[in-house]
């Protein structure tokens, strides 16, 4: 990197947006439940695409691989997301089940980041989510090949920014069965 290109980067602005206040005393138990309390947040302030998530996962050889998303779902099965099976993270996730996703709202100055094994949702589950799919995105799709999984939490971290560089980590582990907030 050149200085001249560093100093370009170091000027174009960063945490930009405006955090929303955070009571950390009223922090549900459960992260699914604070996801959709920050989603509630995110649509109230017309967040754009509030549901597209960066799935990461590893290559045959562990290199990492992102590619953007929607989320479908979040319950107690898990995170869930589709595609082909035949496609690149089809092919990863069979050979290391396993991924994180990661959730950016720029203008509330948020991040969500999710971590744990992968699982195939059931045969019907995935034809559910097929039929749900636009006639326009089905028509060049296997509904065989089509798959749901569900991403099983592990490790959920909530990220907001702060102007002072003060940024709030909100992070719940699963350990035994039970969420523990960190």
């Amino acid at each position: 990197m050149t200085s001249d290109t560093a100093a370009k980067l170091r000027a174009i602005p960063t945490l930009s947006g405006t955090s929303p206040a955070l009571d950390r005393a009223a922090l549900p138990a459960d992260p699914a439940t604070l996801f959709y309390e920050w989603l509630d947040g995110a649509l109230e302030a017309s967040v754009e695409e509030p549901l597209a998530m960066t799935l990461a996962t590893v290559d045959a050889e562990g290199t990492p691989d992102a590619r953007t998303l929607i989320l479908k779902d979040v319950d107690d099965r898990g995170w869930a997301f589709a595609g082909p099976r035949a496609s690149a993270k089809g092919i990863q996730l069979a050979a290391h089940p396993a991924a994180a996703l990661n959730f950016w709202w720029q203008p509330l100055v948020r991040a969500i980041r999710v971590r744990g094994p992968v699982v195939e949702a059931s045969r019907a589950d995935s034809d559910a989510d097929f039929a749900l799919r636009d006639a326009a995105a089905r028509e060049n799709a296997d509904p065989d090949g089509w798959v749901l999984w569900r991403l099983k939490a592990e490790h959920v971290e909530f990220w907001q920014g702060s102007s002072d560089r003060k940024h709030h980590r909100i992070v719940y582990r699963l350990v035994d069965g039970i969420w523990l907030r960190g």
